[in-house]
């Protein structure tokens, strides 16, 4: 018997995986995670969107792999990159990249029937100090957030663990994108919000597998979508910053599955 058939559904539509699965997340995971090392030296002042965006294609298709995006709701790209003031879903293109953006580059990969699902920070030039500290505080409070993740525990002290965390910190998080359910679909129940009361929502479960992936903003949360369909900014124009991993619940926790094996997921790894 295949093992992915041993998963079951909860009364909530939430997919409980075999521990065996785990296996199959860990490779796609490692594959979307070290795209993402591998494009870090090449983001610069002076480069396209379209650059970066060409040569994830390129690796994945190295890689024997397929992009999740292409070819999703009609999306044609291998990557979603958001430079600034965007938030998500950023259409990669002809924008050149000035000295001190900040950039989100989100990508999904399938392997083997397995979706690694993953996105981090990226400054081009010099970081300024404000952008420095919302990529921090982005960063800290996903890790927060997945810190939490464990059996008995529930999505809401997940999103409570981010939400007081940012807010703490005196910016805000972006309540209309979610974190989702993952494994052989690209999304799936829950919606992983990552603002939230201590104690709701549907209850941890070894071998749930989702993302968790706070969107941060510097000034409001409130966000609105281009004509394009896709791009979503700050209604402010005020800086966004995102990280994303792909977990999944153990028997004592969490295991993320989107680690860097270059230790570059924080842009200032160094």
């Amino acid at each position: 018997m295949d093992e992915a058939t041993k998963s079951r559904l909860t009364k909530e539509g939430i997919r409980i995986y075999d521990v065996a699965d785990f296996e199959g997340m860990r490779v796609a995971g490692q594959l979307a995670a070290r795209i993402l090392d591998e494009i870090a030296d090449m983001i610069q002042p002076g480069v396209t969107t379209a650059a970066i965006n060409q040569v994830i294609t390129d690796k994945v298709d190295e890689a024997g792999a397929k992009s999740a995006t292409i070819g999703y709701k009609g999306y044609q790209h291998a990557s979603c990159i958001s430079v600034n003031h965007v938030v998500c879903h950023g259409i990669p293109g002809p924008k050149v990249l000035k000295d001190g953006d900040i950039l989100n580059v989100d990508v999904t990969v399938i392997v083997d029937g397995w979706f690694g699902d993953t996105s981090r920070m990226y400054v081009a030039g010099k970081l300024g100090r404000k952008a420095e500290r919302l990529i921090q505080v982005t960063h800290d409070a996903l890790m927060k957030g997945i810190e939490v993740v464990k059996p008995g525990n529930t999505f809401g002290d997940i999103g409570y663990a981010i939400q007081k965390y940012v807010e703490a910190n005196r910016m805000s998080v972006v309540r209309d994108f979610c974190g989702h359910g993952l494994g052989r679909v690209f999304h799936a129940p829950p919606n992983v919000l990552h603002y939230g009361r201590p104690g709701t929502g549907a209850v941890l479960e070894e071998g749930m597998i989702f993302t968790i992936e706070p969107m941060v903003n510097l000034g409001r949360p409130e966000t609105k979508v281009l004509a394009d369909d896709w791009t979503a900014v700050t209604r402010d124009k005020s800086l966004s910053a995102q990280f994303e991993h792909s977990v999944g619940v153990t028997s004592d926790g969490v295991e993320i599955f989107t680690p860097s094996p270059a230790g570059r997921f924080h842009p200032t790894y160094d």
